[in-house]
């Protein structure tokens, strides 16, 4: 390795120099505002925990995702987290433990060992809110709100949202009385929207001719609203727990285009990105240009399980560092002020009063520094020191 490769940060691990640094962090404030104002507090989880705690009841998907390393005090093993949810299941399990609704946000790093899609980042800042204690669809539309909010308040326009339910797929899976390794078979073909493969391989299967006709509309059932007109025929007769989920997604949709008519909608009944812990309505947000989701949420109701609190939950997450990349932040500038770099107890107290008063004031370390790359100068007056505007 030669010394300038010394410096090199690993493939998908960036940073942020003063200026992105600045729009990051006037996006997060602005962000966990506006979540505030819908009544989610703010947690702050670890960034590494022991693994059995991290990753229990989370799935394989994000067990893959979490670099694994020996605490050197226990020898146990540790996992720097991928991402916050199962954090904040724990937190709303054993250490707050409220019966009623609990609302929930966070924003912070995390770290994946492998890249989250086509952007090849390993290092979201991941910021998103959680609410427990509800399982109606109502809490599911206050959690996607928020999100196209959140979107919304970041800058982007143009949004589409997909929305799909995990039950329509369990529920035609289990109708359909397939074997495990055929269900981990089709699960494979639908997130690969292998449509020939798929064919191909039901052919080969002993599957009742309805459940095929099923199997082979799922991925098909892709595109606008009128998908939903098409599913709700051609799955009707499938299990109330399919019927439910269509009339939740219809619900999503309603609700939608009465409060974000701007948003785009669609609808892709075989989705199956999400982590393995969903259990409901899930969603993402996209925005023309940009291959990967903006923003990604769902609803899974046994994550507490495993906390001994099987508590329903939904939430979403979204990264700032992608939002920061697609918008055009605009973080409002501070007045700069000029200081001599001069031991004085009246010029120290002027300076600390301009800079309660929102000035940025810089003191004067060489003379290299230029008095007209500011807009004001600290000049002595007597005993006293004025701010003088810089032509």
């Amino acid at each position: 390795m030669t010394l300038a490769d010394r410096w090199l940060l690993p493939d998908g691990v960036d940073e942020a120099l003063p200026k992105q640094a600045a729009k990051i962090e006037h996006l997060r404030r602005t962000l966990l505002n506006l979540h505030e104002s819908w009544g989610y507090q703010l947690v702050i989880p670890p960034l590494i925990e022991y693994l059995d705690s991290l990753l229990i009841g989370a799935g394989s998907d994000l067990e893959i995702e979490t670099f694994k390393v020996i605490d050197q005090l226990t020898g146990r093993l540790m996992g720097i987290r991928a991402d916050f949810t199962s954090q904040v299941a724990r937190i709303d399990a054993h250490c707050l433990k409220n019966d009623g609704v609990e609302r929930l946000s966070y924003c912070g790093s995390v770290l994946r060992t492998t890249p989250a899609g086509l952007d090849g980042t390993r290092s979201p800042i991941q910021l998103g809110a959680e609410l427990y204690g509800h399982s109606g669809i109502e809490s599911d539309l206050e959690i996607l709100s928020l999100m196209l909010d959140t979107l919304t308040q970041a800058g982007l326009s143009k949004l589409v949202l997909d929305v799909g339910h995990i039950d329509v797929v369990r529920g035609v899976m289990a109708a359909s009385g397939l074997t495990s390794e055929q269900e981990t078979k089709i699960a494979a073909l639908y997130r690969a929207k292998g449509l020939p493969e798929l064919e191909a391989y039901l052919s080969t299967q002993s599957i009742d001719a309805q459940a095929k006709q099923w199997l082979l509309a799922l991925p098909r059932l892709c595109g606008g609203v009128e998908v939903l007109v098409k599913a709700e025929s051609i799955l009707a007769d499938v299990s109330e727990s399919v019927s439910d989920a269509l009339a939740q997604i219809r619900a999503v949709a309603d609700v939608v285009a009465t409060r974000f008519s701007a948003v785009g909608l669609h609808f892709d009944l075989s989705d199956m990105e999400s982590y393995s812990y969903h259990t409901g309505l899930v969603f993402a947000a996209y925005v023309p240009g940009h291959g990967n989701a903006v923003a990604r949420g769902g609803r899974y109701n046994y994550i507490g399980e495993v906390f001994g609190r099987s508590r329903p939950a939904t939430g979403f997450s979204t990264d700032v560092k992608t939002l920061v990349s697609l918008v055009d932040v605009v973080v409002e500038d501070r007045s700069s002020v000029l200081a001599p770099a001069t031991h004085n107890d009246a010029l120290w107290q002027k300076i600390k009063s301009l800079r309660a008063e929102g000035y940025r004031v810089i003191q004067q370390l060489d003379q290299d520094t230029n008095a007209s790359d500011f807009d004001f100068q600290l000049i002595a007056k007597g005993d006293d020191w004025e701010l003088v505007k810089v032509n």
